[in-house]
C-alpha cells in the first residue's frame, strides 16, 4: 500500500487531511473568500486551526455567510448575539474586528479597490514558493503593516503568513508532501 506523504500539520485527523488535500495552498482569487479566510485566521489567533475548521460552518452561519455587506451592518445587539453563540469562538475583540473588517472591505470597494487585486498585488499576482517551515516572512510583515494601516485587526505577520498559505499566495507544502508538485503544475 502506498502511503501518502502530507505536511506534518495535517496529522491523522480526516478533517485536517481533507482541508490540506483540497483547500490549503490552492490560490483563491475571490475577494469575499479571501476576506472570509483572513477573518477566520484572526479568530484562530491563540488557538489551533483545527478548532476553527471544526467551527467554520457555525462561523459562516453566525456571520451571514461572511457577506461583507451584512456583517458591516452588525451592531451592538449582533455582537451580544455572537457572544452567546457557543458554535463560534466567543471573543468580543475578534467579533468586533470582523465587523470592522467588513466595513474596511466595503470602504475599499467604494474607492474602486478590489480586495483580491489588493491581496495579490503583494505577489505580483503569482503564487510564491515557500520553504514549508516559515511562520512569518518579510512579505507577511509588510502586508500586516499595510493591513493594520487600513484598520484591520488580528493581522500580525504570523496570522498573515498563515492566511497567505491558506489562500495559496504562497505554496508552503513541504518538499516531501504529495501536494507540492501538484501546486506547481
Amino acid at each position: 500500500m502506498n502511503q501518502v506523504h502530507r505536511c506534518a500539520w495535517a496529522g491523522s485527523d480526516p478533517l485536517m487531511q481533507h482541508y490540506h488535500d483540497t483547500e490549503w495552498g490552492v490560490p483563491v482569487r475571490d475577494p469575499r473568500m479571501l476576506w472570509e479566510t483572513l477573518m477566520l485566521e484572526g479568530f484562530q489567533a491563540g488557538l489551533s486551526w483545527e478548532i476553527i475548521l471544526r467551527k467554520r460552518e457555525a462561523f459562516r452561519e453566525a456571520f451571514a455567510g461572511f457577506d461583507p455587506q451584512a456583517v458591516a451592518a452588525f451592531g451592538a445587539q449582533d455582537v451580544e448575539r455572537l457572544m452567546g453563540n457557543a458554535g463560534i469562538v466567543r471573543a468580543r475583540a475578534k467579533i468586533e474586528a470582523t465587523i470592522r473588517g467588513a466595513q474596511i472591505f466595503l470602504e475599499m470597494q467604494a474607492r474602486g479597490e478590489d480586495f483580491a487585486d489588493y491581496c495579490w498585488s503583494f505577489t505580483n499576482g503569482r503564487q510564491l514558493q515557500g520553504t514549508g517551515n516559515a511562520t512569518q516572512t518579510e512579505l507577511s510583515a509588510l502586508i500586516s503593516k499595510d493591513m493594520k494601516r487600513r484598520g484591520f485587526k488580528f493581522v500580525g505577520p504570523t496570522i498573515v503568513h498563515a492566511w497567505m498559505q491558506a489562500v495559496g499566495m504562497v505554496d508552503d507544502h513541504t518538499a516531501a508532501c504529495f501536494r507540492r508538485p501538484q501546486m506547481s503544475a
